[in-house]
């Protein structure tokens, strides 16, 4: 068994806060050919990355984040989270944390590779993919999609074509402090026998 795998998955967590350092094209490409390795519909191989360094697209797409942030998703989080999640989401998106990346991953779906409905189910076990090899090489990521409201204005700021269409953002740094472990419930509430409801290992 390999161990050093569930390491990896039980350490990989958000990071939304980034120090001034630069990320280089190796490893930024380590990332991404990790995405490349993860399934994918009809092994159609849908993704296309745009790897965005230049500070001012970057503005341009934090500033996407933001107008959404205070147009409704601020409001919508402060129903679900409790308030130490909803600050580090707050600091990250209002507060500029994300802006510090020095790399924003966009990560798109070609639609005339692979059916629209099919495009999520073949591009998030890429980002997951990329999310674990960034916390593999000492990275801190993020999956954010939040700034997928303004997909058409995204698209517009690094010019990608209708049909390739965005799915998510990832931002890539070094963490500007440590990341833990993060906090999760123990599977068992989660997971059911034959039905749901019925609680894992109890007995039938």
């Amino acid at each position: 068994m390999d161990d050093d795998f569930f390491s990896v998955v039980k350490r990989q967590r958000a990071c939304r806060r980034y120090l001034d350092q630069p990320v280089s094209d190796s490893l930024v490409e380590e990332v991404i050919t990790a995405g490349t390795f993860a399934p994918s519909a009809e092994n159609s191989q849908p993704w296309e990355f745009v790897v965005v360094r230049d500070k001012s697209l970057r503005d341009q797409i934090h500033a996407l984040a933001q107008r959404a942030w205070s147009g409704g998703g601020r409001d919508f989080s402060l129903r679900h989270l409790d308030e130490k999640i909803l600050a580090d989401v707050d600091d990250g998106i209002s507060g500029g944390g994300y802006a510090t990346a020095p790399v924003m991953i966009i990560v798109a779906g070609d639609t005339e590779r692979c059916h629209p409905k099919a495009i999520s189910a073949s591009i998030l076990p890429a980002i997951q993919n990329m999310l674990l090899a960034a916390t593999a090489l000492g990275l801190g990521s993020a999956l954010t999609t939040i700034t997928l409201g303004f997909a058409s204005e995204l698209q517009a700021v690094v010019a990608l074509p209708d049909s390739v269409v965005p799915q998510a953002i990832i931002p890539l740094g070094f963490p500007a402090r440590p990341l833990g472990p993060p906090r999760r419930e123990s599977f068992s509430q989660h997971t059911h026998c034959d039905q749901f409801g019925n609680a894992w290992g109890q007995a039938q």
